[in-house]
């Protein structure tokens, strides 16, 4: 978000961190200047005007190294409050992973974060191990995708990867639009305020922030829609499912 906006980032906690212009994502008429970026579900969880929801992510493959970059700094050193010169990197990556997306991962660790040693594995060498075996095949249903892959020996089959673009996000924008077929429209937890008339009984009163983004909307709806409808998922296969 635009810091000479008319947001009120300095007052609300989360990992901040500043990025230079980028139009491909914001509003030119917003990024005049720098920018401000939170990382962080808890961070995400405050409204902000002209603030936009961006993902790094597409299909499970990085498309945006700049939001991968901040995202690992709140990781390391907000979260794990560790200092990555002084031990050695196990990241994991997808089946379909490309020899750029490998080089640049390389390149961050080695060149910003100076780590001693740096090791990447696949995701479902990981998950199979995980398990205790070193053959298995392995189903990743995640929020973007579904993968299936065969691992043998501890290596996987490239070749034999299959990918489809079926996963939890498109599950809930599925029950949306269902919703919406039936007249239910689900509202943001910020554009409604519960108000108590007389003991008892409880009235919603409608809030207006005309400068919240569209994407900041649809944020809040589905965050609201997983919330309610997928709480908990059980899977009875072994496998690495993350809906």
């Amino acid at each position: 978000m635009d810091i000479d906006g008319h947001g009120d980032g300095e007052e609300n906690l989360g990992a901040a961190a500043e990025l230079q212009n980028n139009s491909k994502n914001l509003d030119s008429e917003k990024t005049k200047g720098k920018c401000k970026l939170y990382v962080g579900s808890q961070s995400l969880g405050y409204r902000r005007d002209y603030m936009e929801v961006l993902s790094p992510l597409k299909n499970g493959v990085v498309v945006d190294w700049n939001i991968v970059d901040n995202i690992w700094d709140h990781a390391l050193r907000d979260c794990l409050l560790v200092d990555p010169k002084e031990r050695p990197m196990l990241l994991s990556e997808p089946c379909n992973n490309t020899q750029e997306q490998r080089e640049r991962t390389a390149e961050l660790m080695f060149e910003k974060y100076k780590v001693p040693a740096l090791f990447l594995a696949k995701n479902a060498v990981l998950t199979s191990f995980a398990s205790g075996r070193a053959t298995s095949l392995v189903i990743d249903s995640g929020g973007g995708s579904t993968t299936v892959a065969p691992v043998l020996d501890g290596y996987v089959l490239q070749k034999a990867v299959t990918t489809s673009p079926i996963g939890g996000e498109f599950l809930t924008d599925c029950l949306m639009k269902s919703l919406e077929g039936k007249g239910i429209t689900i509202k943001p937890r910020y554009a409604f305020k519960k108000k108590e008339i007389r003991p008892g009984n409880i009235q919603t009163v409608n809030l207006d922030f005309p400068h919240t983004t569209e994407s900041y909307k649809l944020y809040s709806q589905v965050r609201s829609c997983s919330n309610i409808f997928f709480p908990y998922v059980i899977c009875p296969l072994a496998a690495d499912c993350l809906l």
